[in-house]
């Protein structure tokens, strides 16, 4: 296939849904940033739904779940959830759905995560988060800015997770909207992310996005992780199930049909970033030093956070394979620098 097809021009109104197959409904959910909405797919059972993940609690979301409960999914219950991971903007409902009985199936990551970001409220940035992000080369206004700002916090937009829940691992059926489906597990964007592949249709989640790349970032968390190895391998591995025919159905954008395509893509996007970054790195430079060569374009405020942790991923990529050093500098600011 020589291009992304999308099959719909249109995307679902608010509480509206569209069938995108039979026994499957795609509905939208809106979100209170620059990526202003989140996918959500409700899978037919029979006797009740299965939805594939559930938005971010905020706003009027809260009464379009209501209002969807009423009208197109009125009649049966939400019997199970299947998280495709972690991030707020997919997990917001689950606690809801899981406290009127609903079942949550997820990879044992993703759910431990999840619940682990809920529970830790902060109100001011930790001494090591402040270090974290000025070693990665943060511009100093706004690290200065993040010290008096309340970081942000799961709970503030997610519903509590309860405890219990079904763990999914790589190469499990399960049966939904009459498929059986298996799980392929991918990561780099976010631990522990689960797809899941029919003959037909796959619901890819936010590891397999057209026209956005998904945000490969490192993080306080795991200050040295190497996400981007992960997503390299994951987009390899997961191209030996693709095809041409199948119906994609992501967490963002619309649903297409080229899986084959937009995995290339996605491993072509960040191996010529990481070629951009070989040749900038001759001299030594910081992750906050190299925007223009992993992005090719100017970066604002509102952005500047994603961004800074996703140059970091690349230049960590590079230090792991051993092409880069990292050094500190005296100002205390890692640089890296091609051997």
């Amino acid at each position: 296939m020589s291009k992304i097809i999308y099959p719909w021009d249109d995307v679902p109104a608010p509480g509206a849904v569209t069938q995108v197959a039979d026994g499957i409904l795609w509905l939208r959910l809106p979100l209170p940033m620059a990526l202003d909405h989140v996918n959500i797919y409700a899978l037919d059972d029979g006797d009740g739904w299965t939805l594939v993940d559930t938005g971010m609690k905020w706003g009027k979301v809260p009464a379009m779940w209501d209002a969807l409960l009423a009208g197109p999914l009125a009649g049966k219950p939400v019997t199970r959830i299947i998280g495709t991971h972690h991030h707020p903007d997919h997990i917001g409902f689950h606690g809801y759905f899981m406290d009127q009985g609903a079942e949550l199936l997820m990879t044992r990551t993703a759910y431990l995560m999840g619940r682990m970001l809920t529970l830790d409220v902060q109100d001011r940035y930790t001494d090591g988060q402040v270090q974290f992000y000025h070693r990665a080369g943060m511009r100093s206004d706004l690290l200065e800015k993040r010290k008096s700002d309340r970081p942000f916090n799961f709970a503030d937009i997610v519903h509590p997770l309860p405890l219990g829940f079904t763990r999914l691992v790589e190469g499990m059926t399960l049966t939904a909207a009459g498929r059986e489906w298996t799980v392929h597990i991918g990561n780099g964007h976010a631990p522990g992310h689960v797809t899941l592949w029919a003959d037909d249709i796959v619901l890819t989640g936010d590891q397999i996005i057209p026209s956005i790349s998904s945000n490969i970032g490192v993080y306080p968390t795991e200050p040295d992780a190497n996400p981007l190895a992960d997503w390299l391998e994951s987009c390899e591995r997961l191209a030996h199930f693709a095809d041409d025919d199948q119906l994609a159905l992501p967490g963002h954008k619309r649903p297409f049909r080229g899986i084959p395509l937009r995995l290339k893509q996605l491993l072509d996007n960040h191996h010529g970033v990481l070629d951009r970054l070989r040749s900038t790195l001759v001299q030594p430079k910081s992750a906050g030093d190299v925007f223009m060569e992993v992005f090719k374009r100017k970066i604002g405020d509102g952005e500047y956070g994603l961004a800074l942790v996703e140059a970091l991923a690349h230049c960590n990529y590079l230090w792991h394979a051993g092409e880069a050093t990292r050094t500190l500098s005296d100002d205390g600011k890692y640089l890296f620098k091609m051997v």
